[in-house]
């Protein structure tokens, strides 16, 4: 018997619906205590996911709002419980008296993400789709969606039970063999062995390769903008942003810290950090911004480069060049074309020179096409990309154990001892989809999710 949970399913805030959400064995009824049909004929008489207009009243009693309802029971529902759902025009004040209703009604506040929780729990979905929920809940991109839409389809699971499957099989064919050798059972064989362990390895890899396309497909590309002072980086930043995004002035040493803007550039998703300008100094706060830009450039996939090109290199610079080297790619940005050129592509040794204005935009189109060329927009989105870190995790542990795993079976180790790395790798892909997860790490990835969902 499971309680029941009531949230708001909608954001909170004026809009045209806001749905009020009901999970739990009961949740029929007590929907039934704050909602009466227009015909007369409750709720818990009518048929499954069917709409019935009627009245929400208030926990007076009062009829504060006309809405529909509806009803799906278990196990045919996302939860896998009895579910009910309340339609309301999208008034806070309306969601909020009508939320009071249900709890006075004898549902309580359901936490973060608890209706996906309890649909894993029950079955509906397996660990890996309900983190799909929420990445299709947080995404920023259509293409992003379109993934996340494909892993609560399954697709990651699929290709994750495809290798637990083979595995399972191969440590159960072991011990019926050795359990039972009065059987007439297939003999348990080192070729087999082998290959199974093989197959899986290149299955593997082949999904953890996915992971940096879907990391950077979900979350978008870590960039970052790198350049001596007055080069023009917090410039460049406002006129990519579309706003004063951060304070530009003559003074140099004006960024002291990195400030990061969520934005697109030509097809791509950026996390763009604007950073202190790369030159030395005595001011102690400033020479901690100079270094956490050189942080800033060894995790980044794309370095911006920002050169003053109405200016000759200066040292400076060549500190900026050198950073950029950390970095996965980088474009050179020759800045200030508004102003008489100095400063040459050639001089620069990047194999990407885009040269633009921040001040008056003339070549930002260019900058968007090497963005482009850098980083196309090749990627599956039908969820065969993996974009979840602690899914990556499961997998590396896994490919971990099953590479001790063979190389102890090429080396003659008895298949017994082969067999314990081989269940260690099942154990990692099993958190994958929650076959074997801990319930510390349930809890966890549930309370990323919004209350309602």
């Amino acid at each position: 018997m499971s309680e029941v949970i009531a949230a708001v399913s909608t954001a909170w805030q004026m809009a045209a619906i806001g749905v009020l959400r009901l999970s739990g064995d009961g949740a029929v009824a007590v929907a039934d205590r704050v909602f009466r049909a227009a015909g007369g004929r409750p709720l818990a008489e009518t048929e499954d996911r069917r709409l019935v207009l009627g009245a929400l009243l208030d926990r007076q009693g009062r009829p504060i709002d006309q809405v529909l309802a509806t009803v799906s029971r278990a196990p045919h529902s996302y939860t896998g419980e009895d579910t009910a759902e309340l339609h309301c025009h999208g008034s806070p004040a309306v969601l909020a008296a009508g939320l009071e209703a249900l709890f006075a009604a004898g549902a309580r506040q359901a936490g973060p993400g608890e209706f996906t929780k309890r649909a894993f729990l029950n079955g509906r979905m397996d660990l890996s789709q309900a983190e799909a929920v929420a990445d299709l809940i947080e995404a920023e991109t259509a293409d992003a969606a379109a993934n996340a839409a494909g892993q609560l389809a399954g697709a990651v699971s699929r290709r994750v039970d495809g290798v637990y499957d083979r595995l399972a099989g191969l440590c159960a064919h072991f011990h019926a063999v050795l359990d039972y050798p009065d059987e007439d059972i297939e003999a348990f064989r080192s070729a087999r062995l082998l290959s199974t362990l093989e197959e899986a390895l290149e299955e593997l890899a082949a999904l953890r390769s996915t992971f940096d396309r879907g990391r950077i497909l979900r979350d978008g590309l870590r960039a970052v903008l790198l350049g001596k002072p007055n080069a023009g980086k917090s410039s460049l930043l406002n006129a990519l942003a579309g706003y004063d995004r951060v304070i530009v002035t003559d003074i140099a040493g004006t960024t002291r810290d990195a400030v990061t803007e969520t934005l697109r550039l030509g097809g791509r998703k950026l996390r763009l950090t604007d950073t202190a300008g790369i030159r030395e100094t005595g001011d102690r706060l400033e020479a901690l911004g100079v270094e956490r830009s050189r942080q800033a450039a060894r995790g980044a996939d794309l370095a911006l480069c920002v050169f003053d090109g109405s200016r000759p290199l200066e040292e400076a610079d060549h500190a900026v060049i050198d950073a950029a080297a950390a970095a996965r790619q980088a474009v050179a940005i020759l800045n200030k074309r508004d102003l008489p050129a100095v400063l040459q592509p050639a001089d620069l040794p990047f194999e990407l020179v885009v040269p633009l204005s921040a001040k008056t935009g003339e070549g930002l189109p260019l900058l968007e096409d090497a963005v482009d060329m850098l980083f196309p927009e090749d990627v599956p989105c039908d969820g065969s990309l993996l974009t979840n870190a602690r899914q990556a995790a499961a997998v590396d542990r896994a490919g971990a154990a099953l590479s001790a795993a063979l190389n102890s079976a090429e080396a003659g180790v008895t298949p017994d001892a082969v067999l314990t790395d081989v269940e260690e790798a099942l154990e990692a892909l099993g958190e994958i989809t929650g076959k074997s997860v801990r319930a510390e790490i349930t809890d966890q990835i549930f309370s990323r999710f919004c209350v309602g969902k």
